[in-house]
């Protein structure tokens, strides 16, 4: 928890921990992987939250609630972008509306920080998130990795936020005919790591055709692959890195 190398984001914060696979999407999750190493390493936090299947390693759909992390974000001073929840789902069934409550709190008495939270439950995030109240220093988004799961998008657009944004990533298929208005910035990128699926450049190419005609803000954050640092994230001879204009 802390500095991390994402690109889009200055630091990580998890007061939850563990999740369930959910679509296509979770498949190859990061973060499943590292539970694993951090359970193998002793970390208390993590312990139970995955098991081996076909040797590598899946969500058991335990749910952590780390109430000690909660004062984190009151101990950084310098401002920094904080994505919320990168090793789980804020609104994930079982993390309960008091425990959001409770997350929203310290986000609202911490308004030198922009926090960022990235859900593949944006039907949940519509029942609580009207209840809490719209901090400006807060970004609520979805992932959507092809086709099938573009209903997301449309339930993100019911959401009350200062900034609406979508990851494409992992991108496993095009979407096509999806809506961006009223989406502020779109993240796009390869899957990467074991058994990283393909990405067909033209996926690419239509969302940032998208991102033009809504006005919103496109962010390339990688090709992905095995190798994703070899891969790099150049795209069309440059690279992208836009932020929605509330930054």
């Amino acid at each position: 928890m802390g500095e991390t190398s994402i690109e889009w984001t200055d630091a990580t914060w998890n007061p939850v921990a563990g999740c369930t696979i959910l679509t296509a999407g979770c498949t190859n999750c990061y973060a499943m992987r590292m539970a694993a190493r951090l359970d193998a390493m002793g970390v208390d936090k993590y312990a139970g939250l995955t098991r081996k299947t076909g040797g590598r390693a899946k969500w058991t759909g335990q749910i952590f609630l780390d109430r000690n992390a909660l004062s984190i974000p009151a101990t950084w001073s310098k401002p920094r972008r904080v994505f919320v929840n990168s090793m789980s789902d804020l609104f994930h069934a079982d993390v309960p509306a008091d425990f959001i409550a409770d997350v929203w709190k310290v986000m609202a008495e911490t308004p030198r920080h922009t926090y960022q939270i990235l859900t593949k439950r944006p039907d949940r995030m519509v029942e609580i998130v009207p209840g809490l109240p719209k901090l400006p220093n807060v970004w609520l988004g979805t992932s959507v990795e092809d086709s099938r799961v573009l209903h997301r998008v449309d339930e993100l657009r019911l959401v009350p936020a200062a900034v609406r944004f979508i990851s494409f990533e992992p991108l496993i298929g095009s979407v096509a005919g999806a809506s961006l208005r009223d989406i502020h910035w779109a993240i796009v990128g390869g899957e990467s790591g074991p058994g990283a699926r393909f990405m067909d450049a033209a996926w690419v190419d239509e969302i940032q055709r998208m991102c033009r005609g809504a006005g919103t803000a496109f962010f390339f954050k990688q090709w992905g692959g095995k190798n994703k640092k070899a891969a790099g994230r150049v795209l069309n001879g440059r690279t992208y890195d836009e932020m929605p204009a509330a930054l």
